[in-house]
């Protein structure tokens, strides 16, 4: 139930704006002067304040401007029997949400006190859901190779160098890509990816470059590239080992000279973008088959970081599999489950082909298909008969 705080000397007022918004199913709060209403506000959360503009001790415009620094999120609704345009104006600029005469009309305070909420969540809804997409997950593990790859963020994050990210398919390589980025100085920019090997080979320049309309047959408008979506920011291109030669070509003048070309267009456009790339190839192997540039790879790689496959840092998989317990138990709403040694044990002998990828959707199996505590006889039924005993 949404609760109010009505602030007014009046107590006549007070009672009828109290059984007014008591029968809408408002929770109120009173209280007959500035002071007593700035005290209830601090021991207090209340989903919006009605507050009038005369009164003794504390009036309107000193109560707001005092309520704004406590909790500046709270929507203050001004009301007054003396306002004149002046007062009103004050009133929002210095943080009201509206400004209502007295004597009020009911149906336009309903209407304004719902929207004053309605906003509120709204504007709560948006913080939450911009903190789940800016959250990077952390980088879990203590194993030797974790360690030095968590060292080796903390040293090149900072800087502008290109990083080519190297490790087998779910072993998290989009993951170091994204700390980079995140304790970088463009991490404020945006983080663009492009996954070289899901696009078809003659389309992915007009993917990273763009084009103009009419330039191809299916170009029925403009479009802004990757890499002009990423000025300012970081560009990751994931398996960079897929890309055509072609288009290694251009993303290497691109790097060269911070410049490039849309599709079908005449002019160059500049662009600052930092470039990740990540492979799951051999790449110097790849350039002595002629299927990668040795000139991109050198550019491409003034830093190469290495991440190890799971078998390699299986000290890890305890810290790995409690971080999904409690993950995937939150996405399913769902009290956390517990796992006991000999299932660990099981587990952390387990061969990963797929790396972490793998491992998560093992533990969102087991959690799924077990009790409250997952058993060794729970991976040996559900986990171990996909490999050999």
């Amino acid at each position: 139930m949404p609760s109010i705080l009505i602030i007014d000397d009046e107590k006549a007022i007070r009672k009828t704006l109290t059984e007014i918004l008591g029968f809408e199913g408002y929770k109120i709060d009173e209280a007959a002067d500035g002071e007593e209403g700035l005290s209830k506000f601090r021991t207090k959360i209340y989903d919006l304040v009605l507050c009038d503009i005369k009164m003794p001790k504390l009036d309107g415009i000193e109560f707001l401007e005092k309520a704004k620094e406590i909790n500046p999120e709270v929507p203050i609704i001004i009301i007054s029997g003396h306002g004149n345009i002046e007062t009103a104006v004050e009133a929002v600029k210095k943080g009201a949400y509206d400004y209502i005469s007295k004597p009020p009309d009911l149906n336009r305070m309903l209407i304004t006190l719902r929207n004053a909420m309605d906003k509120t969540t709204l504007v709560a809804e948006t913080k939450v859901l911009k903190r789940k997409v800016a959250k990077v997950q952390d980088i879990v593990g203590e194993s030797s190779p974790i360690r030095k790859i968590k060292d080796t963020i903390e040293k090149i994050a900072p800087t502008e160098a290109r990083v080519l990210i190297t490790g087998e398919n779910g072993a998290g390589k989009e993951l170091v890509a994204r700390w980079i980025h995140q304790k970088s100085a463009r991490c404020n920019g945006a983080m663009v990816e492009v996954n070289c090997a899901a696009i078809p080979g003659e389309l992915i320049e007009s993917e990273l470059f763009g084009h103009e309309k009419g330039s191809f047959t299916s170009a029925v408008k403009q479009r802004i590239g990757k890499f002009e979506q990423a000025s300012g920011g970081t560009l990751f291109l994931d398996e960079i080992g897929d890309m055509s030669l072609n288009a290694q070509a251009k993303v290497l003048r691109a790097l060269q000279e911070g410049k490039i070309t849309r599709v079908g267009a005449d002019r160059d456009i500049n662009v600052d973008v930092r470039v990740i790339a990540a492979t799951n190839k051999d790449l110097l192997k790849e350039v002595e088959n002629k299927n990668f540039r040795l000139d991109l790879y050198h550019r491409l790689g003034v830093i190469i970081l290495h991440v190890p496959t799971l078998n390699e840092r299986a000290s890890d998989i305890p810290l790995l599999i409690d971080r999904f317990l409690g993950d995937i138990a939150a996405e399913y709403g769902q009290p956390k489950k517990s796992i006991d040694k000999k299932a660990l044990d099981l587990l952390q002998k387990y061969k990963w082909t797929g790396n972490v990828r793998e491992l998560r959707n093992v533990v969102e199996r087991l959690i799924i298909l077990s009790g409250k505590t997952i058993t060794a006889e729970d991976v040996e039924n559900y986990v171990l008969p996909r490999k050999e005993k």
